[in-house]
């Protein structure tokens, strides 16, 4: 977050109507290389703040967030700007595309090769985001001297429902931003300013009947249609999950090692989605359907080193080749991925060994059973994943 006051100013502001400032900013938007820019009402009347409001006191009183608590708090400033930031006059909500050349689904079939998540292959969107929406503040402020503050995930607000008011797009199914324009691939940020602008046209929910991204997910992560329940998403799984990934997802992660991209690839939309244009998301040949084989072989150095500035590296080595691991047991391709298991058995690491252990069972059934009864592992979460499958 990132806050503009006001010094002694150095040369006095350029004057402006609201729509004059309104136009001025979403032209230099663009100029700056963001795809979409609309401005949304910061204030809210008191039906639709109670609304969101009773909406998140649900998703979290049926403990569809799992680990991520962090959702339940500060829930009054998550769903009202004003909350935020007292003096929040309009959210200017901005969106970079990040839509991928071709469907990314296409190497759930190559089985020895990992699935990584579109939004992860190339630099981390934050950074991205952060430094244009720093540009922005900037000239808002050098030209025109208005308060501002800046977020791009990282404060309690609401960024999907933002986007939708300043009309990028509506949230669809599966809870994501969808946009006539770009389809599900749009990444989002938002800077709060003190003026008051014209506000942009709300979008509406074009979904109609369809269901294509419920019926795309693999692990029925989706209770009814707009409800998610991150505790059986496998981009909550293999990203925010810490320890052992339950044994009723394993087989349907199949070879995604980090987020999941099916449901929004699935989305009829994407037939009007272009491909990003954005050089920082070109996906780097590290994370571009790897071998698993190789990515088993990262110690903790070498992970870093690889997937320095990209968001692959905030989960760390351990949770990353974890991932790795039960990819390998779903390869079906013992002579290839078996060696790679054999040596994630003498991981330091528990997290990785008890994967590993999962892993040999799929591959090699006879002989886990073989080695179950001979194995001298003394950390009690590994032993669990050498006793026989309920």
């Amino acid at each position: 977050m990132m806050t503009r006051r006001p010094p002694t100013p150095t040369r006095p502001p350029k004057p402006a109507t609201a729509r004059e400032l309104r136009d001025a900013i979403r032209d230099q938007a663009l100029k700056l290389g963001f795809d979409a820019v609309g401005f949304a009402p910061a204030r809210l009347d008191p039906a639709s703040r109670q609304q969101r409001l009773e909406r998140l006191a649900e998703f979290v009183g049926q403990g569809f967030q799992g680990d991520m608590g962090w959702l339940g708090d500060r829930a009054e400033q998550r769903v009202d700007p004003r909350t935020l930031w007292r003096d929040a006059g309009t959210i200017v909500s901005v969106a970079l595309n990040y839509g991928p050349a071709s469907d990314p689904r296409g190497v759930l079939g190559q089985r020895d090769r990992a699935a990584v998540s579109v939004y992860a292959q190339g630099r981390d969107y934050h950074d991205v985001m952060k430094t244009k929406l720093k540009a922005l503040g900037r000239f808002i402020w050098d030209t025109y001297r208005h308060d501002l503050k800046v977020f791009v995930d990282t404060a309690p607000l609401m960024e999907k429902l933002a986007a939708q008011t300043a009309g990028h797009g509506w949230q669809g199914k599966h809870t994501n931003l969808v946009s006539r324009q770009f389809g599900s691939w749009l990444f989002l940020g938002e800077l709060l300013l003190s003026a008051e602008l014209p506000a942009d046209e709300p979008e509406v929910d074009r979904c109609g009947q369809c269901r294509a991204c419920l019926d795309a997910c693999p692990t029925n992560a989706f209770p009814a249609p707009y409800k998610l329940d991150a505790r059986r998403c496998i981009s909550y799984l293999t990203i925010e999950h810490e320890g052992p990934i339950d044994r009723e997802f394993r087989t349907a992660l199949g070879n995604r090692i980090y987020g999941c991209d099916d449901c929004l690839a699935a989305c009829p939309w994407n037939k009007f989605a272009q491909e990003a244009r954005e050089a920082a998301f070109a996906p780097r040949a590290a994370l571009d359907a790897p071998l698993l084989a190789d990515l088993a072989t990262l110690d903790d150095e070498t992970f870093r080193t690889s997937f320095s500035g990209t968001a692959v590296k905030r989960i760390g080595r351990d949770r990353f080749v974890r991932n790795v691991a039960y990819a390998l047991g779903n390869s079906g391709v013992p002579e290839t991925s078996l060696p790679a298991v054999e040596r994630l058995l003498k991981d330091e690491s528990p997290l990785v060994r008890g994967a590993a252990v999962w892993a040999l069972s799929q591959l090699v059934p006879g002989e886990f059973e073989r080695r179950r009864l001979t194995t001298k592992e003394r950390d009690a979460t590994v032993r669990r994943e050498w006793e026989p499958a309920a």
